[in-house]
């Protein structure tokens, strides 16, 4: 039996979501069909807006509403500290600790030989602009626990460098292959501690 043309639509636009199979999305059509109008005009409203009033900070590529967002205009954080991090995910996830009061600066993916992602497919340029133009003494390179993440954290490293700047990477307080966004806020807090020089 085939399903009428507004659930196939339906199901079609949930398997778009990453780990949505086909069975996952047929159960969340019939539980959007079975929600209160009201909710999922709300819900609909809800992407949209979040697909049209956000972007990316063009200072360090965190997502934000408004541009520059609100850590690099605060005048209150070190501006002699960048963490370099792989997603806005995880700038979300270390600021939850409370205790790093830098800068970031989101890459927005890391080197991967195998899916082609060179280091022009990430926000590098961008990184060794605000190196030259800030007083950055320290860049904590923030990438996960991976072989993509260790190598990108090689390649920052030896980029910067020269310049004198010192480059600091995450204490392994985080085990090999977690992310950083899933780390509960002590080992956020210890790793960020731990940080040693690279």
């Amino acid at each position: 039996m085939q399903y009428p043309e507004p659930i196939s639509k339906l199901m079609d636009s949930y398997m778009k979501l990453p780990g949505i199979g086909a069975k996952t999305a047929a159960r969340l059509a019939f539980f959007t069909i079975d929600m209160d109008e009201e909710d999922v005009t709300d819900f609909a409203k809800s992407l949209i807006s979040a697909k049209r009033d956000l972007h990316y900070c063009s200072i360090c590529g965190n997502i934000t509403e408004s541009d520059p967002c609100d850590i690099c205009r605060d005048k209150d954080r070190d501006r002699s500290t960048i963490l370099v991090v792989e997603d806005v995910k995880d700038v979300m996830a270390l600021e939850r600790v409370r205790e790093y009061h830098g800068l970031y600066h989101v890459l927005h993916g890391i080197l991967s030989p195998i899916e082609g992602t060179g280091p022009e497919d990430i926000n590098i340029p961008s990184l060794l602009k605000r190196l030259q133009s800030e007083e950055v003494q320290e860049v904590i390179l923030a990438t996960n626990a991976s072989a993509e993440g260790e190598a990108t954290a090689t390649y920052l490293s030896r980029l910067i460098r020269p310049a004198g700047i010192k480059v600091t990477r995450l204490a392994h307080g985080l085990s090999v292959g977690s992310d950083i966004e899933y780390a509960d806020e002590i080992t956020l807090l210890k790793a960020v501690e731990g940080r040693r020089e690279i």
